[in-house]
């Protein structure tokens, strides 16, 4: 009697086919709930600025058959690119001096509980003021340029990495720190051995909250002399009466600001534990 044995490179082949089209359906189940609500927002758009809008309404202007096109053409000029990378200079710098103040007071607050007590008042004031009303002092104190647009940044950002260092300090767990005295640490050691490393997804945390704040508050304040940015851009082609371009830096706003998001989400690890944000 003769036995016949199976290929390998047969039953390789036969396992491959259902795990492909396995994972083929995974990725388009992760696809189509997107696309689907992109295509249903792009119709909404269409039909409201189109159809039931009057035929003298500025809505036609801003209809996506042109505002869309209007993309492409402030592309081609190298306008949206050089007004993106100065936007996104402003947005660094004032994230960049946020984190310089938010992270060190934070800590400061977390660890002392009688300046905590002395600072919760004027912190709980001041996060409550919006940036923006700052805006005729840092003219008066900066004058016309980067400067007052990187001031109302950080004082937009500031918060959110504060309070959740804060937050971070609060939830380390007391016996890591009896552990780390008793071992006779330093305070540098305690601080860079323990409630460094601890705190680090919380202030990841309050990074990310504070980019979106920032990236937010960055378009009106570069409506206030500066002649550069995306926000400086909106009241170009506003003054114009070219609304088709307002809605095309619009609509790069917020395609920026998606992608600066995914970016953060992807570089600080996507932590998005718990939090206490401004």
């Amino acid at each position: 009697m003769t036995t016949t044995q199976a290929d390998p490179a047969d039953s390789l082949v036969g396992s491959t086919v259902p795990v492909t089209r396995t994972a083929r359906w995974s990725v388009l189940r992760r696809v189509w709930p997107p696309v689907i609500a992109i295509a249903v927002a792009v119709g909404l758009w269409w039909l409201a600025t189109s159809v039931l809008a009057a035929p003298t309404s500025l809505l036609r202007q801003t209809a996506p058959q042109k505002a869309l096109p209007a993309v492409g053409e402030l592309l081609s000029r190298g306008v949206l690119l050089s007004d993106t990378g100065y936007s996104l200079y402003r947005l660094l710098v004032g994230l960049l001096v946020a984190a310089v103040i938010g992270i060190p007071a934070g800590l400061l607050i977390g660890l002392n509980t009688t300046v905590e007590r002395a600072a919760a008042p004027l912190v709980q004031f001041l996060r409550m003021i919006s940036p923006l009303s700052w805006t005729p002092i840092a003219l008066a104190v900066f004058g016309i340029g980067n400067q007052p647009v990187i001031f109302l940044i950080a004082a937009a950002a500031v918060w959110p990495i504060l309070l959740n260092t804060v937050a971070g300090v609060h939830a380390i767990e007391p016996g890591y720190l009896h552990v780390a005295r008793s071992f006779h640490a330093t305070r540098t050691e305690v601080l860079t051995a323990v409630i460094l490393p601890a705190i680090r997804g919380h202030i990841q945390t309050g990074l990310r909250l504070a980019l979106g704040i920032a990236w937010v508050v960055l378009v009106p304040a570069e409506m206030l002399g500066v002649r550069s940015g995306l926000g400086y851009q909106i009241l170009n082609a506003r003054d114009q009466l070219a609304y088709d371009q307002v809605v095309a830096v619009v609509l790069v706003i917020g395609v920026v600001g998606y992608l600066l998001d995914l970016v953060a989400r992807l570089a600080l690890g996507g932590r998005t534990g718990r939090s206490r944000h401004g």
